[in-house]
């Protein structure tokens, strides 16, 4: 696999933990809610779904890793770059609009680069 490919899906990876951290561990702190444009009460009362969100985030990273580095290949690799796109973009549409660029077009364009470069089909 071509190193920029491989580059890609990791910093996609990386987005994907970076998310988990932050929805299962920072929510509740200043900085979660300032991200998220929360208030205290809204973050409290969330939490527990924001902590499932963030699990979820640490799958599909770890399905990445495992077609980087397991048994999963470029299969695995088309089909969580696929489920994290769909999450952006489907984020975008019900939560903030900024997840279709920071989760969806990273994921989109990393798939296109694993497409370009593989006989995946």
């Amino acid at each position: 696999m071509d190193m920029i490919v491989t580059t890609s899906i990791i910093v996609i990876a990386l987005l994907q933990i970076a998310f988990m951290l932050i929805e299962m561990f920072l929510w509740n702190t200043a900085a979660g809610r300032k991200l998220f444009r929360m208030d205290e009460s809204y973050a409290k009362r969330s939490a527990s779904l924001a902590a499932n969100q963030g699990l979820y985030n640490g799958f599909l990273a770890a399905g990445l890793l495992w077609g980087l580095l397991g048994t999963g290949g470029n299969d695995a690799l088309v089909f969580f770059l696929s489920c994290i796109i769909i999450a952006g973009i489907y984020g975008a549409m019900t939560a903030i609009r900024s997840i279709l660029w920071i989760q969806a077009l990273p994921a989109a364009i990393a798939l296109s680069l694993l497409l370009m470069n593989t006989d995946v089909f």
